[in-house]
């Protein structure tokens, strides 16, 4: 062979190395970058969530005078949320104020004058309405997420990774004790 054709040949090989390097960093950051919208929209649906339960909370405190301790709870569970920071506590926090809210909706069942209530009755819809989109957007994270970590992990972009810092991202993880449907009705 001809030096021109190895020079040649060596220059081709570089050229596609540094392609495929291009490529899998480009693809690693398109799909961090997806996690962090889908983060993003998550973080929109719980602070809609919290920003329907102080007027829930309102509602009720009309109806029920005696109710303070659950209603002290969802406060204390809703601040804690909206103070959040990374998954892992958005996660608990979440868990916690879906809780207390569970104990609020069975302290209502008490109060036939609040279930009647029209301002009850819009709430609640928007607060279930927001929880259905609460559960898209935890979905929708979670895919964005095992779509980057299953990247990070495989061949060659797992060489790309550890090199460039890629790290995995944290899924938001459902609590203990999700599994058990709460007896909650709006009749």
């Amino acid at each position: 062979m001809k030096k021109g054709n190895i020079s040649i040949i060596i220059i081709v090989v570089i050229v596609i190395i540094g392609m495929m390097l291009i490529n899998g960093y480009n693809g690693l950051v398109t799909k961090q970058e997806n996690i962090e919208s889908m983060a993003s929209n998550l973080d929109v649906m719980l602070q809609r969530r919290a920003d329907l339960i102080p007027n829930l909370v309102s509602t009720v405190k009309g109806y029920t005078q005696h109710e303070t301790e659950v209603i002290d709870k969802i406060t204390q569970a809703r601040a804690k949320l909206v103070n959040a920071n990374g998954m892992a506590e958005k996660s608990e926090a979440n868990a916690e104020l879906t809780s207390s809210l569970n104990a609020l909706m069975l302290v209502i069942e008490n109060y036939p004058d609040l279930k009647a209530s029209p301002n009850f009755t819009q709430l609640s819809d928007e607060l279930a309405g927001t929880e259905n989109r609460i559960a898209v957007a935890r979905k929708d994270y979670n895919e964005a997420v095992k779509a980057f970590n299953t990247s990070i992990k495989k061949f060659p972009n797992n060489l790309l990774s550890g090199i460039l810092g890629f790290e995995q991202a944290e899924y938001f993880q459902a609590s203990e004790g999700s599994t058990e449907v709460p007896s909650v009705t709006f009749n």
